[in-house]
């Protein structure tokens, strides 16, 4: 028979088609708005006491809740609309304090059984889910700081390598560094040294109070290239831990000189991004001082575990977490948490010789964190924040042996603690510390009013569509439907399956994607007509309709996939999420306007000898 497809195509037809049902079902069940409450440390878990007092708080407030549940040490409190949601956040966040993070979330309602098979709903933009919307601010100042920190280390080991005496380096405010001699033999060989290794220093020989110093003063143009490489490496720094986070098509950009913007639509888990994104975690390596060390040459810093016990620490930084190449978390011969450090090349070199000469003396890791003590990020209008940094020693080792670009870190509280350092380290160190300074969630009542437009931009089109198909085509505008419906239904399956996300512009491709859709079935129907008004036989012509018009139809097909591609390649954001959604729609709608067509018409008329055909 002409139109009879072997039982293997068949079955798989319906396997396809089954499986696409399963996979788009998902996208039945909406999310819930949810407040989820996190410590915003990873050792602070959530306690029932603290979910009681959230409890408290609501009912205070006049605000009533669906449902709360505990997850993974946190709490997470379901609403039934989106202005509930944002009450209810602030008056959690106020009963609760700053010891604890409420953020604002999306909880999923998918059943358990397609959840277990890896079915979940589409992600949705920004502007149809809403999602959170961060301007941070980065530390100019402590930019600068930080690099005159590294220069003072790198400038004591070196004038000690050339046997240059000196009497301390000091770090003084307007970007300068004092470094002091005792003669003035001493300080002219220093000059000359300083003048010929770091020419980003304005170097000037100076007196006070008797004492002989150099002045270092770093000039304009270095000052612009820390504060250019600051916003593009934390820029760089946020991409890759916004990537660690599995965000769909975040937004990170620049805004102004020293602001950066960030969007996350449709995240899981705003409370980690939150902590994660605005930690700015670093590391330095320090030799713990000796016992007759000069007191202004070491500092005193508590262990994290320990807030009771402390240690004096080297001033003189050997490496800091820009060096880090690569971190993992792990676990040591014990079972505790560890996490496995790799230097680059510089630094391998740098801990290299410092722990050469060290072995038996013991190491500090120090963990530094920048931080606002609001939280939330809001303040008032004018009102600078306030600003804290927050240094502990997470691990003091004694050196057994010269070390390499390899380390181990220990001492953790939890795997938690050990796999966030490792994301934070591994993403890259930022370049200088970041604040928030604003936000804001784009909302859900928007979200809603712009996917009810767009769900009825859809069905309008596609209402007029089925019914053109029926009214000109008849019964077999009938199967054209079917197959257009679908269509639709594996786009969306393909869509949730590899985890794209749909914005407005993305909409806006599944509404040409129907049209496209149907134009295959309308070249496949015209062919067929034709064939029979020459004369062909029923079952002839409809094999000839189908063969001859594939051509045609796989042509257009592949000029627009070639168009979708490189829209995706060069385009951003909207554009992008459009160029995903129109090249997901070619490719269904080529599967169900050619074979799963044929495969309705073969089961109609496949079997029947026909003398005529209403078409």
């Amino acid at each position: 028979m002409l139109n009879k497809y072997p039982l293997w195509k068949n079955l798989l037809i319906l396997v396809v088609m089954a499986i696409g049902a399963i996979y788009a079902m998902p996208n039945l069940y909406p999310d819930d708005y949810a407040v989820q409450i996190t410590g915003t440390k990873t050792s602070i878990e959530v306690s029932t006491a603290q979910l009681e007092k959230a409890e408290s708080a609501l009912k205070k407030a006049g605000l009533s809740y669906r449902d709360a549940e505990f997850v993974n040490g946190q709490a997470m409190l379901r609403f039934d609309s989106g202005e509930t949601q944002l009450a209810a956040k602030d008056a959690i966040q106020q009963a609760l304090g700053s010891d604890y993070l409420v953020a604002l979330n999306l909880a999923q309602t998918t059943p358990d059984w397609l959840r277990d098979i890896g079915a979940g709903p589409m992600k949705l933009g920004l502007d149809l889910r809403g999602g959170v919307h961060f301007l941070l601010e980065v530390d100019m100042e402590q930019a600068v700081n930080q690099r005159l920190e590294i220069a003072a280390a790198e400038i004591k080991r070196n004038l000690r390598e050339e046997r240059i005496r000196y009497r301390g380096i000091e770090i003084e405010k307007d970007r300068t560094l004092m470094v002091r001699f005792s003669s003035d033999e001493e300080r002219a060989k220093g000059f000359s040294f300083v003048r010929r290794g770091y020419p980003e220093y304005e170097v000037r020989e100076i007196e006070s109070d008797g004492a002989l110093y150099l002045r270092l003063r770093m000039t304009d143009a270095k000052v612009k290239e820390i504060a250019d490489y600051a916003v593009k490496q934390n820029l760089t720094t946020l991409r890759n831990r916004v990537n660690e986070l599995g965000v769909a098509e975040p937004l990170v950009q620049k805004q102004g000189q020293n602001r950066i913007v960030v969007e996350l639509p449709g995240i899981q888990d705003t409370a980690r991004a939150k902590r994660i994104i605005g930690k700015t975690a670093n590391l330095q390596f320090r030799l713990e001082a000796k016992h007759d060390a000069d007191f202004a040459s070491s500092e005193e810093f508590s262990f994290r575990s320990e807030p009771s016990r402390t240690a004096r620490i080297e001033r003189e930084i050997i490496v800091t977490g820009e060096s880090v190449a690569n971190a993992n978390q792990n676990f040591d011969e014990n079972g505790q948490p560890q996490v496995n450090i790799t230097l680059d090349s510089t630094g391998g070199k740098i801990m290299s010789d410092v722990t050469y000469s060290a072995i038996k003396r013991r190491m500090a890791v120090i963990f530094i964190e920048h931080k606002l003590d609001d939280l939330s990020g809001s303040r008032e209008e004018g009102v600078a924040p306030k600003r804290s940094v927050e240094r502990h020693i997470i691990s003091l080792a004694t050196i057994q042996s010269q070390l390499g670009s390899s380390f181990r870190i220990t001492g953790l509280d939890s795997i938690q603690e050990a796999s966030e350092l490792a994301l934070l380290l591994r993403a890259g160190a930022l370049a200088a510390p970041i604040y928030f300074v604003e936000e804001r969630t784009v909302g859900p009542s928007l979200g809603e009013q712009n996917i009810k437009a767009g769900v009825e931009s859809v069905l309008i089109g596609f209402g007029l569509v089925l019914l053109f198909m029926i009214g000109y085509y008849k019964a077999f505008g009938i199967i054209a439907n079917i197959a257009l419906t679908f269509n639709l239904v594996l786009l969306l399956a393909f869509m949730s399956i590899m985890g794209a996300t749909l914005t407005l512009p993305g909409i806006a491709g599944i509404v040409l994607t129907v049209g496209m859709a149907v134009d295959a079935n309308v070249l496949i129907f015209e062919r067929i007509k034709e064939e029979l008004r020459n004369g062909l036989p029923v079952q002839s012509a409809i094999h000839a309709g189908f063969s001859r018009a594939f051509v045609a139809i796989f042509d257009a097909n592949i000029t627009t996939l070639i168009v979708a591609v490189i829209l995706f390649a060069v385009g951003t954001g909207p554009v992008k999420g459009f160029a995903v959604t129109l090249s997901i729609g070619i490719m269904t709608s080529m599967f169900t306007a050619i074979m799963f067509t044929r495969f309705l018409i073969n089961l109609v008329y496949g079997r029947r000898q026909l003398n005529k055909l209403l078409i």
